[in-house]
Protein backbone atom coordinates (compact mmCIF):
# COMPACT_ATOMS: atom_id res chain seq x y z
CA UNK A 1 0.00 0.00 0.00
CA UNK A 2 1.54 3.11 -1.05
CA UNK A 3 1.69 6.35 1.85
CA UNK A 4 -0.94 8.01 -0.16
CA UNK A 5 -3.75 4.81 0.23
CA UNK A 6 -2.57 4.96 4.05
CA UNK A 7 -2.88 8.35 4.28
CA UNK A 8 -6.21 7.75 2.76
CA UNK A 9 -7.65 5.74 5.54
CA UNK A 10 -6.47 8.01 8.29
CA UNK A 11 -8.27 11.06 6.48
CA UNK A 12 -11.30 9.00 6.32
CA UNK A 13 -11.35 7.82 10.14
CA UNK A 14 -11.12 11.80 10.77
CA UNK A 15 -13.02 13.06 8.33
CA UNK A 16 -15.85 10.89 9.78
CA UNK A 17 -14.86 11.63 13.28
CA UNK A 18 -14.92 15.48 12.43
CA UNK A 19 -18.59 14.70 10.80
CA UNK A 20 -19.76 13.15 14.18
CA UNK A 21 -18.34 15.86 16.33
CA UNK A 22 -19.93 18.57 14.08
CA UNK A 23 -23.70 17.00 14.48
CA UNK A 24 -23.83 16.91 18.35
CA UNK A 25 -21.51 20.63 18.85
CA UNK A 26 -23.30 23.58 17.51
CA UNK A 27 -20.16 26.12 17.31
CA UNK A 28 -21.10 28.32 14.00
CA UNK A 29 -18.54 29.17 11.26
CA UNK A 30 -14.85 29.17 11.92
CA UNK A 31 -13.33 32.57 11.85
CA UNK A 32 -10.24 32.94 9.77
CA UNK A 33 -7.30 35.24 10.45
CA UNK A 34 -4.73 36.55 8.93
CA UNK A 35 -2.48 39.79 9.11
CA UNK A 36 0.63 40.63 6.96
CA UNK A 37 3.25 43.35 7.86
CA UNK A 38 5.24 44.80 5.09
CA UNK A 39 9.18 45.09 7.12
CA UNK A 40 11.63 47.24 7.36
CA UNK A 41 14.29 48.26 4.35
CA UNK A 42 13.43 45.05 2.26
CA UNK A 43 9.95 45.63 1.75
CA UNK A 44 8.96 41.73 2.25
CA UNK A 45 5.46 40.96 3.67
CA UNK A 46 5.47 39.01 6.75
CA UNK A 47 2.01 36.78 6.53
CA UNK A 48 1.19 35.22 10.41
CA UNK A 49 -1.69 32.56 10.22
CA UNK A 50 -2.28 30.80 13.45
CA UNK A 51 1.38 30.19 14.76
CA UNK A 52 3.06 29.82 10.72
CA UNK A 53 4.52 32.62 8.75
CA UNK A 54 5.29 32.75 5.08
CA UNK A 55 7.15 35.47 3.23
CA UNK A 56 5.94 37.29 0.11
CA UNK A 57 8.66 39.56 -1.87
CA UNK A 58 8.76 40.61 -5.21
CA UNK A 59 11.59 40.15 -7.69
CA UNK A 60 14.43 42.62 -8.64
CA UNK A 61 11.85 44.43 -10.94
CA UNK A 62 9.98 45.75 -8.43
CA UNK A 63 12.53 46.66 -5.77
CA UNK A 64 12.53 43.65 -4.33
CA UNK A 65 14.89 40.88 -2.75
CA UNK A 66 12.91 37.74 -4.19
CA UNK A 67 12.87 36.12 -0.71
CA UNK A 68 9.69 34.53 -0.91
CA UNK A 69 6.90 34.03 -4.04
CA UNK A 70 5.07 37.53 -4.98
CA UNK A 71 0.95 37.71 -3.88
CA UNK A 72 -0.51 36.58 -7.18
CA UNK A 73 1.68 33.09 -7.16
CA UNK A 74 0.56 32.62 -3.59
CA UNK A 75 -3.08 33.27 -5.01
CA UNK A 76 -2.06 30.15 -7.57
CA UNK A 77 -1.09 27.77 -4.91
CA UNK A 78 -3.54 28.53 -2.60
CA UNK A 79 -5.48 27.33 -5.14
CA UNK A 80 -3.32 24.26 -5.82
CA UNK A 81 -3.08 23.49 -2.26
CA UNK A 82 -6.94 23.81 -1.78
CA UNK A 83 -7.79 21.80 -4.74
CA UNK A 84 -5.62 19.26 -3.59
CA UNK A 85 -6.55 18.82 0.15
CA UNK A 86 -10.51 18.68 -1.63
CA UNK A 87 -9.02 15.81 -3.99
CA UNK A 88 -7.82 13.74 -0.79
CA UNK A 89 -11.22 14.42 1.54
CA UNK A 90 -13.06 13.64 -1.42
CA UNK A 91 -11.25 10.95 -2.25
CA UNK A 92 -11.31 9.61 1.26
CA UNK A 93 -15.39 10.17 1.64
CA UNK A 94 -15.23 8.45 -1.32
CA UNK A 95 -13.11 5.47 -0.74
CA UNK A 96 -11.28 6.05 -4.23
CA UNK A 97 -7.69 4.61 -3.73
CA UNK A 98 -4.92 7.27 -5.17
CA UNK A 99 -1.11 6.06 -5.78
CA UNK A 100 -0.53 9.80 -6.47
CA UNK A 101 -1.96 13.22 -6.69
CA UNK A 102 -0.22 16.04 -8.16
CA UNK A 103 -2.04 19.60 -9.00
CA UNK A 104 -0.57 22.21 -11.54
CA UNK A 105 -2.32 25.75 -11.50
CA UNK A 106 -1.12 28.33 -14.31
CA UNK A 107 -2.22 31.88 -14.62
CA UNK A 108 -1.21 34.88 -15.96
CA UNK A 109 -0.60 38.54 -14.71
CA UNK A 110 0.50 41.77 -17.20
CA UNK A 111 2.61 44.00 -15.58
CA UNK A 112 1.19 46.63 -18.35
CA UNK A 113 -2.49 46.09 -16.96
CA UNK A 114 -4.10 49.57 -15.95
CA UNK A 115 -1.54 51.50 -18.32
CA UNK A 116 -2.67 53.85 -20.73
CA UNK A 117 -3.31 51.67 -23.64
CA UNK A 118 -4.04 48.64 -21.34
CA UNK A 119 -6.96 49.59 -19.10
CA UNK A 120 -8.80 46.64 -20.63
CA UNK A 121 -6.17 44.27 -19.01
CA UNK A 122 -6.67 43.15 -15.88
CA UNK A 123 -5.16 44.14 -12.59
CA UNK A 124 -5.48 40.62 -11.42
CA UNK A 125 -3.99 37.29 -11.89
CA UNK A 126 -6.40 35.49 -15.22
CA UNK A 127 -6.35 33.06 -17.19
CA UNK A 128 -6.39 30.80 -14.77
CA UNK A 129 -6.09 27.16 -15.16
CA UNK A 130 -5.11 23.85 -13.04
CA UNK A 131 -4.34 19.77 -14.59
CA UNK A 132 -4.53 17.08 -11.85
CA UNK A 133 -2.28 14.43 -12.20
CA UNK A 134 -4.07 11.32 -10.66
CA UNK A 135 -2.54 7.70 -10.72
CA UNK A 136 -5.50 5.17 -9.53
CA UNK A 137 -6.85 2.14 -9.68
CA UNK A 138 -9.88 3.60 -10.14
CA UNK A 139 -12.16 3.65 -13.11
CA UNK A 140 -12.67 7.20 -15.48
CA UNK A 141 -16.44 7.21 -13.96
CA UNK A 142 -14.88 7.56 -10.39
CA UNK A 143 -12.39 9.63 -11.37
CA UNK A 144 -14.78 12.14 -12.97
CA UNK A 145 -17.37 11.80 -10.02
CA UNK A 146 -14.33 12.52 -7.56
CA UNK A 147 -13.45 15.74 -9.85
CA UNK A 148 -16.67 16.80 -10.11
CA UNK A 149 -17.33 16.35 -6.28
CA UNK A 150 -14.19 18.33 -5.73
CA UNK A 151 -15.32 21.45 -7.96
CA UNK A 152 -18.52 21.67 -5.87
CA UNK A 153 -16.60 21.53 -2.73
CA UNK A 154 -13.36 23.58 -3.14
CA UNK A 155 -13.95 26.54 -0.96
CA UNK A 156 -11.05 28.48 -2.61
CA UNK A 157 -11.80 27.58 -6.10
CA UNK A 158 -15.48 28.29 -5.63
CA UNK A 159 -13.93 31.84 -3.97
CA UNK A 160 -12.64 32.78 -7.28
CA UNK A 161 -15.35 31.32 -9.89
CA UNK A 162 -18.00 33.35 -7.40
CA UNK A 163 -16.39 36.15 -6.04
CA UNK A 164 -18.09 37.92 -2.99
CA UNK A 165 -17.36 41.70 -1.85
CA UNK A 166 -14.94 42.24 0.40
CA UNK A 167 -14.94 44.95 3.16
CA UNK A 168 -11.85 47.58 3.87
CA UNK A 169 -11.23 50.12 6.42
CA UNK A 170 -7.89 51.71 6.71
CA UNK A 171 -6.91 53.49 10.02
CA UNK A 172 -4.74 56.29 10.02
CA UNK A 173 -2.18 57.47 12.19
CA UNK A 174 0.24 60.32 11.80
CA UNK A 175 3.76 59.32 11.44
CA UNK A 176 4.39 61.73 14.70
CA UNK A 177 1.05 60.50 16.58
CA UNK A 178 3.28 56.70 16.02
CA UNK A 179 6.51 57.58 16.98
CA UNK A 180 5.83 59.02 19.82
CA UNK A 181 3.07 56.50 20.99
CA UNK A 182 6.25 54.28 20.35
CA UNK A 183 8.87 56.18 22.68
CA UNK A 184 6.11 56.38 25.25
CA UNK A 185 5.41 52.07 24.84
CA UNK A 186 9.40 51.66 25.29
Amino acid sequence: MSNLKEYLVQKREALLQKREEAKTKDTGPNVLRASVRAEGRSGIRRIRIRDFQVISDSGPDLAGYNLGPSSPELQLGVLGSCLTHVFLIQAALRNVSLDSLDVEVTGQIDPRAGQPGYEEVPVYPHNISYTVHIVSEASQEEITALHEAVERACPILNLLVNPQQINGTVVHTSADKATSETSVAS
